[in-house]
């Protein structure tokens, strides 16, 4: 009987509730497998004990990123992780945009403001400031170029507390059509969602945002499912993926471009997609061997 840990964080005044939790946990065990949730940061946890470690809804990562990396990194050391430490690495820095596009993969243009550098912010076009590393639409906004005062103040409270920004154009086509997320579980698509924009114009950045607003199941066109299958074979140990989700928005040209790739914690949203749960629960024990 494999033993899984789906690996989640502690309750908290930001942290959404993980309603996939209870569903794969009761899926697995009638699966035949002994599964629990367990929080990532628990130092009681012996990761050692367990035949594989599932990164489920660790949701509080993106504000603790090195503390979450290097627990990655030691739990990857104990039992097989689910994604693999170099991947989860590499993707809570969201600067892995550079590395996509650099692979020819159409992404969303992205320049990057550190602590320390000038607020080199756009003066002809609406734009939004988020971090390198966030989740959740966190510390995100969008902006005009008449609210650069506004914006300023945003970098200046991120450099703070330590974050580097990502300055990208507001995609108007999300408007229009949407933000569209595929997800891949044991190297084959699971199910694609679609949600409308997340940004309204004025939101404040440290206002909390609904993540997911206008949720519906979606079919992925064929031009949609090859950039995500690109930015998919870009990623370092992608053989190793046990779960990806790209996000995927229509550029200025029409054409989908990845906003970004869930390769850590991806809300799978098996509430929507029930008839996933299977597949998911497969490949699962799959990988715990």
């Amino acid at each position: 009987m494999p033993r899984i840990a789906l690996v989640t964080c502690r309750p908290g005044p930001e942290i959404s509730v993980d309603r996939d939790l209870p569903v794969l946990v009761r899926a697995l065990e009638e699966a035949g497998a002994e599964a629990a949730a367990v929080f990532w940061d628990d130092p009681a946890v012996d990761w050692a004990s367990f035949d594989l470690a599932v990164i489920r809804s660790t949701w509080d990562y993106s504000w603790r990123a090195d503390e979450f990396t290097a627990w990655a990194a030691k739990a990857g050391e104990a039992t097989r992780l689910a994604n693999p430490a170099g991947v989860i690495r590499w993707n809570t820095d969201k600067r892995y945009l550079g590395h996509l596009a650099a692979a020819g993969v159409p992404t969303v243009p992205t320049r990057y403001i550190a602590p320390g550098e000038a607020a080199d912010l756009p003066d002809d076009h609406e734009y939004v400031i988020k971090p390198t590393s966030g989740a959740g639409a966190r510390f995100a906004a969008r902006y005009t170029p008449d609210e650069h005062a506004t914006a300023v103040r945003q970098l200046a409270r991120m450099h703070a507390e330590g974050f580097t920004a990502m300055i990208q154009p507001y995609v108007r086509n999300i408007d229009v059509s949407g933000e569209r997320a595929l997800q891949f579980f044991g190297g084959r698509l699971l199910h694609a969602s679609r949600k409308g924009a997340v940004l309204s114009p004025g939101t404040p950045y440290d206002e909390r945002k609904v993540a997911h607003p206008g949720l519906e199941p979606w079919q992925p066109t064929s031009a949609e499912l090859s950039v995500a299958e690109r930015a998919l074979s870009a990623i370092p140990d992608a053989p190793h993926l046990l779960y990806a989700r790209v996000d995927l928005v229509d550029g200025e040209n029409g054409e989908p471009h990845v906003m970004e790739l869930e390769l850590v914690e991806p809300n799978l949203f098996l509430s929507l997609h029930t008839g996933s749960v299977p597949g998911v629960v497969e490949a699962i024990l799959a990988a715990a061997g």
